[in-house]
């Protein structure tokens, strides 16, 4: 194996390191502020919301990614070129850069996935607790977000921590409309140095210390969740 290459690419993957690492918590940011409601909708109603809730989860989770990835790069995209005055806009450098329909696809995935999965944590919260609450005069707000959405969270943190591990692991899919994460400049690296294996297992390597990483400390949230549950009630 020759690694004669890394040194010149380093500042490149480095690059990369951060547009990964900016995809993934933009995508989980976005992604949890959609299945909160996602979820809680098909549990409280009102039932035609609870419908489109429910065929938004099957859509995403029945569909790849990289399909999904594409409609919204490739469809979507294209349309704005065509809209008046919209390469004069402000909007221009935003809607031309592939970046932001990847945040779109990825954050739509996480909200799909994960709102499947709090529709579930939501339902398991046993009953008594909330009518508790209610019955102390906390306000639906207060019950949500201080007794419904921890307790809900809690139970299926696990869950929850592995999916957002797996869209990490999806990343790459970016590569495929021009964005240049790690394994987008492996792709270069490849292409421009004819070395196949190493900058594969390069790649791999980045990722696995990603992963080593947000197990880590999703490990360290969930010690620590118990005693924060706590300290709410």
């Amino acid at each position: 194996m020759e690694w004669y290459w890394l040194p010149e690419y380093l500042p490149k993957f480095a690059e990369g390191l951060w547009l990964t690492i900016q995809l993934l918590v933009l995508a989980i940011t976005f992604g949890m502020a959609m299945a909160i409601p996602i979820g809680l909708v098909q549990v409280t109603g009102p039932r035609p919301l609870a419908w489109l809730a429910k065929g938004f989860c099957i859509s995403i989770r029945g569909t790849p990614l990289l399909i999904q990835l594409w409609l919204i790069y490739y469809g979507v995209g294209s349309l704005f070129p065509s809209i008046p005055g919209i390469r004069e806009s402000m909007l221009w450098p935003l809607l031309r850069d592939a970046f932001p329909y990847a945040v779109v696809a990825f954050s739509l995935s996480v909200a799909g996935y994960e709102g499947e999965v709090l529709r579930g944590a939501f339902r398991g919260v046993p009953k008594g607790e909330l009518e508790a609450a209610r019955a102390i005069g906390m306000s639906p707000l207060k019950v949500l977000f201080r007794v419904w959405l921890p307790r809900a969270l809690q139970n299926v943190f696990p869950t929850i921590a592995g999916e957002f591990i797996l869209t990490l692991k999806a990343t790459p899919l970016a590569a495929t409309i021009t964005v240049f994460e790690v394994y987008g400049i492996g792709t270069i690296v490849r292409q421009e140095t004819y070395r196949i294996y190493e900058p594969l297992l390069f790649v791999a390597a980045i990722y696995l210390c990603l992963t080593g990483v947000l197990v880590l400390f999703f490990r360290y949230l969930e010690s620590r969740m118990p005693r924060r549950m706590a300290g709410a009630g």
